[in-house]
């Protein structure tokens, strides 16, 4: 992972977390074959959704709908988990 990229993220996505977030499912599109937005001498699909978020190419959206969904999947899960 190229640190200068990583610092260049930062300064857009600012969240540590959130940051994780966006570039590993960035990474994990283009590993799948998803065209980069960007020109990086990099092969590390990491350092490419990096750049990308660096350059404002790619943005996140937190909804309240997808919290929910996740807090009832669990939910879900640990119910069936002690039947």
């Amino acid at each position: 992972m190229n640190n200068n990229y990583l610092a260049r993220a930062k300064k857009m996505i600012p969240d540590p977390q959130i940051l994780s977030v966006v570039s590993a499912k960035r990474a994990k599109q283009l590993a799948f074959g998803a065209r980069p937005m960007i020109k990086c001498d990099s092969e590390n699909y990491l350092d490419v959704a990096l750049l990308e978020i660096a350059e404002g190419l790619l943005t996140f959206e937190i909804g309240i709908d997808d919290v929910v969904v996740e807090a009832a999947a669990a939910a879900t899960e640990d119910t069936q988990a002690t039947e």
